[in-house]
């Protein structure tokens, strides 16, 4: 009777802290995050500074506990022509999954897209985060999304590899 109780106890202890945990990684950690005052941006292939382009419908999530958990959705009037010609294209990026709630980004369907070539993915930003760049996809009929993706120098900063001269310092915490 007592090893029943035991068992019952650690089972009801699990399933808390199973539930507990599914709720952090898909609700606890986010939130609605503003647009960035200067919008959505993309690196110019002349000047290689990043430069706002015209975004509309622009929604966010962000969470302080990891530097590459920032998805957003907003549409452009822009086309890809003029974009792939004005600004850096990013290659062999994935695009990194969201939340089922925040229901803009589905990185499955986007990632077909960019498989198909009806988008594009370009860089929005380099280190917005130390070793964590900002990605921006896209698509041909205006829809764009955007998340951020390890760098190399981030690769090597967080699996312990020397990092070397080409990244810059990390900063102090």
């Amino acid at each position: 009777m007592n090893g029943k109780i035991v068992g019952g106890v650690i089972l009801v202890a699990a399933a808390i802290a199973g539930l507990a945990l599914y709720y952090l990684q898909v609700y606890g950690y986010y939130h609605e995050a503003a647009a960035p005052d200067e919008g959505v941006s993309l690196v110019s292939i002349s000047s290689n500074a990043s430069e706002p382009i015209l975004t509309d419908n622009f929604r966010a999530i962000d969470a302080d506990s990891s530097p590459i958990r920032y998805r957003a959705c907003f549409d452009t009037s822009l086309s890809l022509a003029m974009l792939s010609e004005t600004y850096v294209v990013s290659d062999e990026v994935t695009p990194r999954n969201a939340p089922g709630w925040f229901d803009c980004f589905d990185a499955k369907a986007i990632a077909e897209e960019i498989e198909a070539g009806t988008a594009l993915t370009f860089l929005g930003q380099k280190n917005v985060h130390f070793g964590v760049d900002r990605i921006v996809a896209i698509t041909s009929d205006g829809r764009g999304y955007v998340w951020h993706e390890l760098n190399d120098c981030g690769d090597k900063a967080y699996d312990g590899t020397v990092v070397g001269e080409a990244c810059p310092e990390r900063p102090a915490d």
